[in-house]
């Protein structure tokens, strides 16, 4: 099985990158059947002049990719400058179903995909979103129950054009590319935060804001476990613990201890109450979670020890996504997030890119990073 072969290039136009990088990977273009890339979002409005000029240089004619604030292959990192990554995958043609956007569930999924589908179950599927869908999380839920498929993957990032790439310019929706069973993978997901303390009963609730806690004022609740983690004489000011404290949802059934961060977005320090950026319920449970460099890097060593321990051999290729508010923003110069993933797990071909979202199974995260590794 061959490994796969990335590329990555910073130029003034998307021309002189693209053609970079497909210099690059000349000597595996024969043999590929599939590619992926990713182009930062100052290329956004070239994505189709740069799928053409990939699919003629390379002879490639299977695509799949987005756009991102930032990118990331190899070891670098390349945030607000031009960039474009590719990576070609030596893959059986049917191994691999692309399918571009849909925007109301499933049921959108072209005939032919379908039927591969019932005829192979993927096991995984690689998968793009739009931000702007009004309901994402309910979509990519029924595209992973739908097709009983593991999801990962994550939502465009850009400041202009939303575009994705799956055999064709598309957008919208969720667009990606299923993987059949043949094709073995291993995931990780990184929450980028550690909790401060022990779980919580949601006691007492209205859409989302958070009354009670255990029998208690969800504030004095709130305030006893920073104390405890972080010895703060704290006063419910939000700006002593904005974008550090953030409250997560454990996630049923996990057996890795997952949980969905959401923002604190409000304090009432008279009557104790809490808002969060999710709709929650009576019996629900909550954990607050400090996020920090130290506590991402934490975190982010603990799942690739655990990716590590799971690898019979070493990848042949990669792809990580990653919150937009990591990379150079949590992990300090550019570059430290990549180089824990190779100081980890070694030198192999590796893509990605910074998203304004994460997907992994059939659920959305924030401040995540998601990896998948092609053995």
């Amino acid at each position: 099985m061959k490994p796969f072969k990335v590329a990555h290039a910073t130029a003034d136009n998307w021309a002189q990158a693209t053609q970079a990088c497909t210099d690059i990977v000349a000597d595996l273009a024969d043999d590929a059947t599939l590619g992926f890339v990713y182009v930062t979002d100052v290329f956004a409005e070239d994505l189709a002049a740069i799928l053409t000029y990939l699919r003629q240089k390379t002879g490639v004619g299977h695509w799949v990719g987005t756009v991102g604030i930032g990118i990331c292959a190899g070891g670098r990192e390349y945030f607000d400058q031009p960039a474009v990554a590719i990576m070609l995958a030596s893959l059986d043609e049917d191994d691999f179903r692309l399918f571009p956007s849909i925007k109301q569930g499933a049921s959108q999924l072209s005939q032919d995909t379908r039927q591969w589908i019932a005829s192979t179950s993927p096991m995984i599927g690689l998968v793009h979103a739009d931000p702007a869908h009004e309901e994402l999380s309910e979509l990519i839920d029924d595209l992973a129950t739908d097709t009983s498929t593991f999801l990962v993957g994550g939502l465009t990032s850009s400041r202009d054009a939303h575009h994705q790439i799956a055999n064709r310019i598309t957008g919208g929706g969720v667009s990606g590319v299923f993987f059949s069973p043949r094709i073995e993978v291993a995931t990780g997901l990184s929450q980028g935060c550690l909790p401060i303390a022990q779980s919580h009963e949601i006691s007492d609730c209205v859409d989302n804001v958070v009354i009670g806690l255990d029998g208690r004022r969800a504030l004095d609740v709130l305030k006893e476990d920073i104390g405890a983690d972080m010895g703060a004489d704290w006063t419910g000011d939000m700006s002593q613990i904005g974008g550090v404290i953030h409250a997560a949802l454990p996630i049923h059934g996990s057996d890795t201890g997952d949980y969905l961060v959401r923002n604190l977005i409000g304090i009432d320090p008279e009557r104790g109450w809490l808002a969060i950026a999710e709709q929650i319920e009576p019996g629900e449970r909550i954990i607050f979670v400090r996020r920090d460099a130290e506590s991402a890097a934490q975190d982010l060593t603990r799942m690739l020890g655990r990716l590590k321990a799971r690898l019979g051999r070493p990848p042949r290729g990669g792809v990580y996504v990653s919150c937009v508010a990591r990379g150079p923003n949590m992990f300090g110069d550019a570059g430290g997030e990549m180089a824990m993933i190779q100081n980890a797990l070694g030198d192999f071909p590796l893509i990605g890119f910074y998203a304004g979202g994460e997907i992994s199974f059939n659920r959305l995260y924030t401040y995540t990073g998601v990896l998948t590794l092609f053995l």
